[in-house]
């Protein structure tokens, strides 16, 4: 009888414990997209030591899915396809429309926690107001860049006032391209502003205090989920070497993350508001 109980139970426990065993070792994956901000290659390099650090917070395998261009990343977090996501200003926006994206922290960039777009002269220029824009060159950086183009409006200005309108890419190009005389005018983001103003740049416009780049989960992400998740990039501190070397490899200017609200992102959804069909 013993025996015979013995032979019933044996497979029953090895099957319970195989499955416990299984269960122990998988772990649930996460997949984290992102703006396209450089090629794929160099896009992984700066996010893969992100990724390992929520893996091993997280407790959860976390891979990486690289979107080609802001309007795929806005869709694949939209869609749910990706649980987390580095989103622009605007992209944040567009997948919260979409599909419900929440908003989890935003960057920090040398201490500071929102940035401005500016408007730049050359020092010596005898434009002294928006107005004196009218029929002069204007230089933009990226054509993707909405938020540009709507400060640029904002600032009272549209943009079929302008003589010519070109897009050079980076803002060092701006920055040079204004100080050459190839442009009146141009648009940059105020840490560059400060690096180029002692070289003959005047500000002529500054932009309100703008929420900056963010990271986002998709609308299904449960609370409990949530709350780790941004648990662990408020946890972040830029004083450990080790947590310090994850934030400068998405960004060298950033200093770490801190928490936000959809609503402070209501002064970009004003100013792109006429741009948005």
């Amino acid at each position: 009888m013993k025996n015979t109980a013995h032979k019933l139970l044996t497979p029953i426990f090895l099957a319970t414990l195989l499955a416990t065993s299984n269960a122990l070792q998988a772990k649930e994956e996460l997949l984290m997209g992102s703006v396209a901000m450089d090629i794929p290659a160099v896009m992984y390099k700066r996010l893969h030591p992100l990724t390992e650090y929520l893996s091993k917070t997280l407790a959860m395998d976390i891979s990486l899915k690289l979107s080609p261009n802001m309007k795929e990343a806005i869709n694949e977090v939209a869609a749910n396809n990706v649980h987390i996501s580095y989103l622009t200003p605007v992209a944040y926006i567009k997948a919260h429309e979409k599909g419900q994206a929440r908003i989890v922290a935003k960057t920090i960039t040398k201490g500071r926690s929102s940035f401005q777009l500016m408007i730049v002269v050359k020092d010596d220029s005898p434009i002294k107001s928006i107005e004196d824009l009218n029929q002069k060159s204007f230089a933009f950086g990226d054509p993707a860049a909405l938020l540009q183009r709507a400060v640029v409006v904002g600032s009272g200005i549209t943009l079929d006032k302008f003589a010519e309108v070109k897009y050079l890419g980076h803002y060092d190009n701006i920055a040079r391209g204004v100080m050459s005389g190839d442009f009146d005018a141009g648009i940059m983001k105020d840490t560059l502003v400060n690096k180029w103003q002692d070289k003959g740049l005047r500000v002529l416009y500054a932009s309100p205090a703008l929420p900056p780049y963010n990271i986002v989960v998709n609308g299904k992400v449960s609370e409990p989920l949530f709350e780790k998740i941004r648990s662990a990039f408020l946890q972040l501190d830029p004083e450990k070497p080790e947590h310090l070397k994850i934030i400068k490899s998405l960004d060298k200017r950033y200093t770490g993350f801190a928490k936000t609200t959809d609503e402070e992102y209501d002064v970009v959804r004003k100013l792109v508001a006429p741009f948005i069909k």
